[in-house]
């Protein structure tokens, strides 16, 4: 559904407003003049924030960012602001105004017909944006001060090209700066789908290598003339993003030249310090394909190819060339009940059903030994299901119908038939290594199963608490629990993402969409897809982690069991989990609990190591404990020695998580740890 024309004024300042190019999330973009004495006339294009918005703080705010950091910007490769007002309580500002199209519009223009894109204007486009992002990322501010400026952004529909030739990147207005950190947060919701970084898509901290990898995306597509990330659904474009799966630019080989794929390699490493360290070095290796291949590159040899695409035909008005995105609609806007017209969650969810299908609201249940429970409405019958307080073999009556068995209800299918919803305690067996929860050992346990790259389910039981930690080849891939906090949308809620009301919605909706909550969610425009993604993601590490408070407790592994579930890996070291949760679950007092009997002992490094040490992601401060301990020397004396380049809470957490991880033995430790390993 296109969005409402709002009336635009005449005049907005000192701007005559004439024709809109483009509307987004946030603002709107108008081809305007300004007028001055003796006929003199300058076009611009204005942006002014939404109407519907323009009382909102938070956008208010996040306006006045853009204008701000915008205007210390000057460069031939960034579309310029001019001028920032306001009139009548409205804001807009002036920008520099590029009549021409844009790198989105190329790519379709030439592959409709069937031509590719030069190989001299793809470097020269991909060069422009660089030599941009480098004045951007570099950029200080009045006095002096980095200002720590990542676009976030960079896609195709934000490269502009000139009637010229010129190429300009546009819509910083998501940009990232260190001094508006307060209003943009690492995990909030920014750039288009297809076109981020993996660090991105989890939401994680962003620094200037996201927007090279994006970058990267956008020379790739412009030699395929295809999507790098294409997939039948968000979901699957998000995880092929997040592994930066390079499969399409495989199949392309025969558009793209060796030379040019090393580049991209590169420059689309999943691992960002394996990617170019800065604009410029990612620069530097695209002049020098030019200079091999004795390329000449500039605006007059683009201008006239696009000339000749009849990109840039006069009164050509169908798609903005200022900006075809601006602004892209932040969280908030992003949870507005307008229901998401960009497809299915995944490719095998159910449409909505004319309601038939939807369960009637009166269920009871009784157990093999006779209660019964009830009456209980659908979502309540589903909690009692995942948290094990009914199982598999419980009869359900619906309504007023006999009791029959809970896998005869298509509605409860799911959650009877799921091996990962059972809960039996008959695998605690000395078969499958069953032993006490022993906070010292549970790191080191961990770890191993990691190291082996084991497969299997790992059970946790304490009382009436249980847990099960689902790892395919050692990474956490699926975990449930039988804790209601624990649950999806409690997870949600207790995060704030959504309404305790939205998702008592969607579990009325879970027969519509195969018992699958997120889904709902998104079906109800609750959520979008990458919302739920990063949900999902932080779940699983949440719970994972979770156990690692437990006390006390039995522990088993299962080797080989699946959870037959559709989960989305995580794509996230385990090491990196278990050091995280060693970080969270362990305090100060405990460390120096667990240490203190040792201090006197002697520890060595281990070489080599089993695992490289960058795989823990340690904060650099106990990564430098870790380094410093190069000959055998007791723990006091590490805890001596690190005073100045850590605390002594940091030097023993490196220490308990390099004996811990196998980077440190010492004898006494060895003792403790001489226990058989898990399954």
């Amino acid at each position: 559904m296109s969005s409402p024309i709002h009336p635009a004024p005449q005049v907005l300042g000192p701007y005559e407003l004439s024709q809109r190019l483009a509307t987004g999330g946030m603002a709107e973009v108008y081809v305007a003049r300004r007028a001055g004495p003796h006929g003199f006339q300058k076009v611009v294009a204005v942006k002014r924030i939404l109407p519907q918005l323009a009382q909102d703080p938070d956008f208010f705010a996040m306006f006045i960012d853009e204008a701000r950091v915008c205007a210390r910007l000057t460069h031939p490769n960034i579309v310029q602001v001019f001028d920032f007002g306001e009139q009548d309580g409205e804001l807009y500002m002036a920008m520099e105004y590029v009549e021409g199209t844009t790198a989105a519009r190329l790519v379709r223009a030439a592959s409709a017909r069937g031509e590719d894109v030069p190989l001299d204007a793809a470097l020269y486009v991909a060069l422009s944006i660089l030599r941009g992002l480098e004045y951007a990322h570099n950029a200080r501010d009045d006095d002096g001060r980095a200002l720590d400026l990542v676009h976030r952004d960079v896609s195709p529909g934000n490269v502009l090209i000139a009637r010229s030739g010129a190429v300009k990147l546009t819509d910083f207005g998501i940009a990232r700066a260190a001094e508006i950190e307060r209003r943009t947060d690492a995990g909030q919701l920014k750039g288009k789908l297809g076109y981020m970084s993996p660090e991105q898509v989890v939401g994680r901290e962003l620094d200037a290598r996201s927007d090279l990898f994006t970058t990267g995306i956008v020379l790739a597509e412009l030699v395929m003339l295809r999507p790098l990330f294409q997939a039948p659904s968000e979901i699957e474009v998000l995880m092929r993003i997040r592994d930066a799966d390079l499969g399409a630019l495989d199949r392309a080989a025969a558009r793209v030249p060796d030379d040019v794929r090393a580049v991209l390699y590169r420059a689309l490493a999943r691992d960002r310090a394996l990617r170019y360290p800065t604009a410029a070095a990612f620069a530097e290796a695209i002049e020098e394909i030019l200079r091999r291949r004795r390329l000449q590159v500039g605006p007059m040899k683009l201008a006239a190819w696009i000339d000749r695409l009849g990109l840039v035909e006069s009164g050509d008005s169908g798609e903005p060339s200022s900006s075809e995105t601006p602004s892209l609609p932040t969280a908030e806007l992003a949870r507005s009940r307008r229901p998401p017209d960009l497809g299915p969650l995944r490719t095998t969810a159910p449409p909505p059903s004319d309601g038939r299908d939807v369960a009637p609201s009166i269920y009871r249940a009784r157990m093999p030994d006779g209660p019964m429970l009830g009456p209980l409405s659908y979502p309540k019958l589903v909690e009692l299901f995942v948290t094990g307080n009914i199982d598999h073999t419980a009869t359900i009556s619906r309504e007023s119908s006999p009791f029959r068995d809970a896998s005869s209800y298509p509605e409860l299918g799911r959650f009877v038939s799921s091996p990962a919803l059972r809960w039996d305690d008959s695998v605690f067996t000395v078969q499958n290594g069953r032993a006490p929860i022993d906070r010292v050992l549970l790191p080191s346990r961990l770890f191993q199963l990691a190291l082996r790259r084991e497969t299997g389910a790992l059970y946790f039981k304490d009382g009436v608490r249980r847990k099960k930690i689902y790892l395919v080849e050692g990474v956490p891939e699926f975990v449930v629990s039988t804790e209601k906090r624990e649950l999806f949308g409690e997870h949600l809620v207790a995060r704030g993402q959504v309404l305790r009301m939205e998702v008592e919605m969607a579990l009325a909706l879970l027969p519509r969409y195969g018992g699958r909550i997120g889904d709902a969610l998104c079906g109800l425009g609750v959520l979008r897809p990458i919302e739920l993604f990063r949900a999902i993601h932080q779940q699983t590490q949440d719970r994972f982690i979770e156990v690692f408070s437990w006390r006390k407790g039995e522990l088993a592994f299962v080797r080989g069991a699946r959870s037959h579930e559709e989960t989305f890996p995580l794509g996230v070291d385990p090491f990196e989990l278990v050091l995280r949760a060693v970080r969270e679950a362990y305090p100060q007092a405990e460390l120096e609990a667990i240490l203190g009997p040792l201090e006197e002992d002697v520890l060595e490094p281990i070489r080599p190591l089993p695992v490289r040490i960058e795989a823990f992601r340690f904060p650099e401060s106990e990564e430098q404990v870790l380094k410093m301990i190069e000959t055998p020397m007791a723990i006091g004396e590490v805890l001596r020695r690190t005073s100045r380049m850590a605390t002594r809470e940091e030097t023993l957490r490196a220490i308990f998580a390099g004996l811990s991880c196998e980077l440190l033995r010492s004898a006494r430790w060895c003792e403790f740890t001489a226990v058989p390993p898990l399954g």
